[in-house]
């Protein structure tokens, strides 16, 4: 990225004040991506565990493959999935508080049993896939934040601040150079006033 600077004072302040602007910000910049790098990872230890336990609590259910054919799969769905969101290193991520199920009436004179059972099981592991979408969305976010903070942190370390670094020793030297230049050109023009006031003496 090429910085554009003009060879004065004013573009030479305004590069310092641009790079310190920089410097100052890099470590609270690193320091949230290794924070978004640390949420990543929990998110994802998360969707696998629950990943894990979904697996294992169907695998459990395989034997009841049959009586899972009389289950009335209108008797119980969800109602409400309730939601807040939370600030983690600055972005905004879902947090599950609770999943309601409606429950249709039915008598339990003409229906097996296991019903009430196969309710509370139908809960849990539909908690736990809400639960695992959650995560896994959240993951999704911070991930793509953590993303953007890298280009960031990449875009301040190896490109804007060499440049502007770049570009201030490149005005400070034409500075100098001009200085030398306005002071080489004083001490000719004195010594030629003097050697004009020698030869008239």
């Amino acid at each position: 990225m090429a910085i554009n600077f003009q060879y004065n004072k004013t573009s030479l302040q305004k590069l310092e004040k641009d790079l310190k602007v920089r410097e100052r910000a890099l470590p609270t910049i690193k320091s949230k991506e290794s924070a978004l790098r640390v949420e990543v990872k929990k998110a994802k230890d998360e969707v696998k565990r629950l990943d894990l336990q979904l697996e294992t609590a169907m695998r459990s259910y395989d034997s009841m493959v049959a009586l899972w054919g009389e289950f009335d799969t209108s008797l119980i769905r969800v109602r409400d999935v309730r939601m807040s969101v939370k600030k983690i290193a600055g972005v905004m991520t879902p947090v599950l508080d609770g999943v309601d199920f409606e429950i249709t009436p039915f008598s339990l004179f003409s229906t097996p049993l296991w019903f009430l059972d196969g309710m509370e099981l139908i809960k849990e592991l539909a908690k736990v896939g809400i639960e695992r979408e959650f995560f896994a969305r959240k993951m999704g976010l911070l991930e793509y934040a953590r993303k953007k903070t890298t280009q960031k942190v990449n875009l301040f370390e190896k490109v804007q601040i060499p440049g502007y670094a770049d570009a201030i020793r490149k005005i400070k030297r034409f500075m100098e150079d001009e200085e030398n230049l306005s002071k080489s050109a004083q001490k000719i023009v004195k010594s030629r006033q003097q050697n004009i006031e020698e030869e008239t003496l």
